[in-house]
Parts: structure tokens; C-alpha cells; sequence
């Protein structure tokens, strides 16, 4: 029987029971994904995986793929089982053993089972239904023949009698059949409900999951950041406490030179005030010859003959010497918080832009570049350069360096007409054929300007923009360890328009293609003139 084989088909080979969950292994068979995640933990230990099938063994643990329709199927022959089960209709001529009915026949009020339906007559009167015991509600109760239209009026089931005559003629009516696929449709439909929220489920678990990874992003971060500005403040603090002790300790020196200074001052007044009472109690003597016989009259000489005038001077030169502190030392103490911001600057922001020369042996005949390898113009005149393996085929160039590590970001002008694309690509990329463009195949990303469009590009596949790009500058910010390359516009604020995230596994060398115009890349050798 039908059943039988199809129920055959819907046994999961490790626990004989009908498919709950099906996933499916790479060689193609079906298991419940409780059996054969229990089968795969029991080959964790040895390392070695095999289908329990077929014996197809894999490299790693293989990936779960679950299969939906399989699933719908086995979920439905479930339904079907059960609801044959409970109504414990058989079929009635298979008098050895009961044998579950598929339909019954209203004209010969017998149940049919798969093999005695396949021999039923098929003539119009016979008409089959859903297995039923109660067949003679399936015929009309006023003239005792098989109901066979639905009345949308009344909503009530009537034979043909009744749809000719009687209180039902002219009434809007329907086959069975119809209803019985609208019902089946319904059914459909159901089954596409159940599916789209199914699918709808798994797609918030992805949500969710992308949802709290970046929060345990943002929230690692913010820890980085609160731990940088804890040990800025650190920095910081005790930066002021060396430089205000530094300016206390040359106050303190000053200052003791300076008392120093002022004692020896001291001195010398009073020794200049004592000579100038004594000069003075000469000068007060009315008896020249008294002034003569004083013994310290030969000691007293004018002060500018004894030198005053260099002890004033080296006097004041002390002073002038003390009159201000040691800049110097201060000025190189605070020159370490200089030292402290150019470390947070390289922990955090990338420490310039990067510096970027065009490769003039990658550009396309269609290109012209300038002589500082900044500006890539298209040109209608053959640039006549050798045909090379390295040379793009259309409007394209690359730059000279490449970047496989850090975080860096360059700058480009570019024009708000004509088409063009910028970014980034690994020099593997194809040189030949339209799919060596940036952005068509899956070693480039890129951003886009076509038809007055702005989107982004990667391995030939495009996400438009919802806003224009109103500057003529853009960003492209590359952080390589972490796998982002992003683009932003350069307006007033900023303004991101999209992040792509990958594995990088080669150089990322700046790309760019000009269909019409020019684009300039901005940064540190804009004026450097190539080599002679």
C-alpha cells in the first residue's frame, strides 16, 4: 500500500520513529536532528564523522541543513494517521484485517481502503467522500441522493433535486469538489503561513543573536573606553603633580637663594649705614685737626673707589638671574602629555591618512594620471601603454601600496555627475572581462555613483543607498584586523553610509573606476611630484 511505503519512507534509520525536526547530512540523508546530534556527540571523542547511512565520513563535525518540506510531510502524515486513528474508519471489504479506509462511497455506502478503491467503479453515481460511518448524512434527506452542490445562500450541502427544484433553484451554488479545493487551497495556503513563520522565527533568532553580539560589542568598548579615560586621567594627574612639584622645588631653591642674597645685602647696609653715622659725626667736628687724629679716617674711601660699583652690578645680576623659573624643564615635562595623547591617538584613531600613489602600470589605456599619482581623469585618447598582465582592461587603476594590517583611512574627491566607483580589492582580482569592475566580483567592495544612483557593491551584488551623497568628498576607513571596510560621506556631521565586514585574506590595495570625469585622492603627498 501507498501508506505503507510512504510511511516507510518517513522513518528516521536511527530511532524507527516518524521524522521530528529532519535535518539533513551533505550525502543527502534525512535523520531527526535529536538522533543524529546524539550520534555526532558520540563521534566528538575519536574525531572521525560518518552519515550513519551511507558510512560518508567528513573532515569537522558536519553542519546541520533542516529540511523544511520533509518536515511539512511527515508532519502531515502525522495529522493524516492520527486523524484515522480517532475515527477508526476501515475499509469494508477487507474482512481478514482491518485495514484503514481512504474514502467511501456514497451510492454503495461502503469504506474503501488504497487496493479496493483502485477496482471501484467509476461511474458518475458512485460518489466518493472522505471516510465516513454515518454515510447517510452524505445524502440528501428529502431525496435520498448524494449531496453534490453547496448552497452559498443558504450555506447548506444539496443534491442535484434540490438545485432543480424546490426552495434552492436559482440560488448562486457550488460542486463539492470546488469546495473541496478551496478547502485544500486553505489548506495551502496554511502550509505556506506555517513555513513563512517558521522562516520568520529563524530570521528573529538571527536578529537576536546579531543583536546581542553588538551589545556585547558596545559594551566591551565602553569598558575599552572607560579604561582608556581612567588611564588618561591617571596620566593626567600625575603629570600635574611632577610639573607642580617641579615648579614648588625651583620655588624653594629660588627662594633660598634669594634670602641668601638678601642677608648678604643686609650685611653690607648695615656696614654702610654704621660708616655713614661715623662720616657724619666727622663731618659734625668743628676741629679739623680732631678729624685727622680719628684712626679710622684712613679706612673711609669713596664707596665707587672700593668697587661698589661691581658688587652692585654682580648684585644685580643675581637678581636678574633669579627672576624667573626653568621654562625649559617645565615646557619638556609637559611635553609628555603630548607623548600621552599621541599613544591614545595611535590605541584608538588611525594616526593619519594613508598615504596613497596610483599605480600607473594597473591603469586602463582609457585613464589619465596625474604626475603626483592622485588624479585618475578618463580620457578618450589611447594612452598607448604597454598591454600587461597587470594592466586593467577598462576604466580602472590600483594603487601602489597595500595594506594587511591596522586600521587606516584615505580620502577622495570626487564629482557629483558621471559615474564612478571607488574602494578597495585584493590585487588578485581578474584584469580581463566585466567581471574584473570593482564590486562584480568577490575580491573588491565598492562604492557607486550610476544613473544619478548611489549604491554599494560586492561580488556582483548591489545595496542602493536611500540617500544621495551631496559632498564631492568621500572616506573609505579600513580596519583590517577586524574585518570592516566602511564608507562615509564628508559633510557636516559626517554622515556613514555602509560597513562591509569579511575575512580579508590578501592585501587590500585602494581601487578606483572612472567611467566619465575625474577623482582625486586626497592626503599627506598630495603635492609630492613623482621622481625624475
Amino acid at each position: 500500500m501507498a501508506s505503507a511505503i510512504l510511511n516507510d519512507e518517513l522513518l528516521c534509520s536511527i530511532c524507527l520513529s516518524i521524522f521530528k525536526d529532519p535535518v539533513m547530512l551533505r550525502c543527502g540523508h534525512n535523520f531527526c536532528r535529536v538522533c543524529i546530534d546524539r550520534v555526532l556527540d558520540t563521534q566528538d571523542e575519536s574525531g572521525v564523522y560518518s552519515c550513519p547511512e551511507c558510512r560518508e565520513e567528513f573532515q569537522e563535525r558536519p553542519a546541520l541543513m533542516r529540511n523544511i518540506n520533509l518536515h511539512n510531510v511527515a508532519e502531515r502524515f502525522l495529522i493524516t494517521q492520527q486523524e484515522q486513528e480517532i475515527t477508526g474508519i476501515y475499509c469494508t471489504y477487507c474482512v481478514d484485517s482491518p485495514v484503514p479506509a481512504v474514502r467511501s462511497c456514497l451510492h454503495c455506502e461502503a469504506s474503501l481502503c488504497e487496493k479496493h478503491l483502485r477496482v471501484h467503479s467509476k461511474s458518475p453515481e458512485h460518489v466518493l467522500s472522505d471516510p465516513s460511518t454515518s454515510l447517510e448524512k452524505r445524502k440528501c434527506s428529502v431525496h435520498k441522493e448524494p449531496l453534490k452542490y453547496y448552497c452559498t445562500q443558504d450555506s447548506v450541502c444539496i443534491c442535484v433535486s434540490c438545485s432543480l427544484v424546490g426552495e434552492h433553484n436559482g440560488h448562486k451554488m457550488e460542486s463539492l469538489d470546488e469546495a473541496s479545493e478551496k478547502k485544500k487551497k486553505l489548506r495551502n495556503v496554511l502550509q505556506k503561513l506555517i513555513t513563512k513563520r517558521e522562516e520568520t522565527e529563524e530570521r528573529v533568532q538571527r536578529l537576536e543573536e546579531q543583536r546581542r553580539k553588538a551589545q556585547e560589542k558596545a559594551a566591551g568598548e565602553a569598558e575599552r573606553v572607560t579604561a582608556l579615560c581612567t588611564d588618561i586621567r591617571r596620566r593626567v594627574d600625575d603629570l600635574e603633580k611632577k610639573v607642580l612639584s617641579e615648579i614648588s622645588r625651583q620655588e624653594k631653591e629660588e627662594s633660598l637663594s634669594l634670602s641668601a642674597l638678601i642677608h648678604q645685602l643686609e650685611i653690607k647696609k648695615d656696614e654702610l649705614s654704621r660708616k655713614m653715622r661715623h662720616i657724619e659725626e666727622l663731618c659734625n667736628m668743628t676741629d679739623p685737626l680732631t678729624v685727622l687724629q680719628e684712626p679710622d679716617t684712613g679706612d673711609l674711601c669713596d664707596p665707587e673707589e672700593e668697587g661698589g660699583d661691581e658688587d652692585t652690578g654682580g648684585h644685580d645680576k643675581q637678581l636678574h638671574d633669579g627672576d624667573d623659573l626653568d621654562v625649559a624643564v617645565i615646557s619638556h615635562t609637559l611635553h609628555t602629555l603630548c607623548e600621552v595623547i599621541t599613544g591614545i591617538r595611535s590605541g584608538i584613531y588611525v594616526e593619519g591618512p594613508a598615504d596613497i600613489l596610483l599605480d600607473v602600470n594597473t591603469a586602463a589605456n582609457s585613464l589619465l594620471i596625474s604626475d603626483d599619482l592622485k588624479t585618475v581623469t578618463s580620457t578618450r585618447e589611447n594612452q598607448n601603454r604597454p598591454e600587461t598582465a597587470e594592466r586593467f582592461q577598462y576604466n580602472q587603476v590600483m594603487s601602489r601600496r597595500g595594506f594587511t594590517s591596522g586600521r587606516h583611512y584615505w580620502d577622495v574627491e570626487i564629482s557629483r555627475s558621471g559615474g564612478w566607483r571607488v574602494g578597495m580589492s585584493y590585487p588578485s582580482i581578474d584584469r580581463r572581462g566585466p567581471q574584473s569592475l570593482i564590486g562584480d566580483n568577490n575580491k573588491s567592495w565598492s562604492l557607486e555613483r550610476y544613473n544619478n544612483q548611489y549604491s554599494v557593491r560586492h561580488d556582483n551584488k548591489e545595496i542602493q543607498l536611500p540617500d544621495k551623497i551631496s559632498s564631492d568628498r568621500v572616506r573609505i576607513c579600513l580596519d583590517y584586523g577586524v574585518g570592516q571596510l566602511s564608507f562615509y560621506e564628508l559633510c557636516d556631521p559626517i554622515r556613514h553610509l555602509h560597513t562591509f565586514t569579511a575575512a580579508f585574506s590578501e592585501p587590500l590595495h585602494a581601487l578606483l573606476c572612472v567611467l566619465d570625469g575625474s577623482i582625486k585622492i586626497l592626503g599627506r603627498s598630495s603635492s609630492r611630484k613623482n621622481p625624475s
